[in-house]
């Protein structure tokens, strides 16, 4: 029988899974350069399931819509959500491709560069969707992003914003000719220079939509935020995300 999580989510997240591998280097490489990394790093990642992630570690009940591959990091990613208490009922794992990967190099400033290869992401289809509507219906919140293909994101948006349910979108990464729908099905629509805080950030804004409407906006965002600013003083992306017993209790 499925938990009250999984069958009643207050936080739906459309969108991407990617195993993170993470190199940390003094500097950045110039082309046809290599140089010595002095840390390497697996990680959980991807902005759909880094948002996902956030949002239940504050206590919100999330469900996540994505594709994983049939493979190890795929299996990986499943139990990682079910660790942190995320509904996997509409998790596929498939065949037909890998799970995807973000290969990321940050240097001793804090900067990087990120190559993802979408693999198992770009196979989430309108036929998943159908199989979540309800879910989605039943949702206070429902958030996507770019990381998947854009038009199960806009669907998805659209499926939300005719139920009533309120909605965010992330347009990362960035997409020249954004299809102007995106505004129209999107009630805030929040765009982010910093992947992980970020992600935090977005995670931590659907928590607070759907727990906490009273609040005004701005509200909403200062606590967000304040959330995301504690992610940055940790390393890894997931790894770095606070639980709501370890902030502050006035943010809640």
């Amino acid at each position: 029988m499925a938990s009250q999580a999984q069958t009643d989510p207050e936080v739906v997240v459309v969108g991407s899974c990617m195993t993170d591998l993470v190199s940390l280097t003094a500097r950045l490489p110039n082309i046809g350069e290599t140089i010595h990394g002095h840390k390497f790093f697996i990680g959980f990642g991807g902005k759909g399931a880094n948002q996902c992630i956030q949002a239940a570690r504050l206590g919100a009940k999330v469900s996540m819509i994505c594709k994983v591959g049939k493979d190890s990091f795929g299996s990986d990613y499943v139990e990682n959500f079910i660790k942190n208490n995320v509904s996997t009922d509409f998790v596929t794992q498939t065949g037909d491709a890998a799970t995807g990967v973000a290969s990321i190099l940050v240097n001793s400033e804090g900067q990087n560069t990120i190559i993802i290869v979408a693999g198992a992401n770009l196979l989430l289809d309108s036929e998943d969707l159908k199989k979540a509507t309800g879910t989605i219906a039943r949702a206070k919140v429902i958030v996507c992003q770019l990381e998947i293909t854009p038009a199960v994101s806009l669907e998805a948006l659209k499926v939300a914003h005719n139920c009533g349910v309120k909605t965010i979108f992330n347009p990362a990464p960035a997409a020249p000719d954004l299809d102007p729908r995106f505004y129209i099905y999107s009630d805030v629509f929040c765009c982010n220079e910093s992947e992980g805080a970020g992600d935090s950030f977005v995670g931590a804004l659907a928590f607070y939509m759907a727990r906490y409407p009273d609040l005004s906006l701005e509200e909403m965002i200062k606590r967000s935020n304040s959330i995301a600013s504690v992610s940055v003083l940790a390393a890894g992306t997931q790894a770095s995300y606070p639980f709501k017993q370890d902030l502050p209790q006035d943010l809640f």
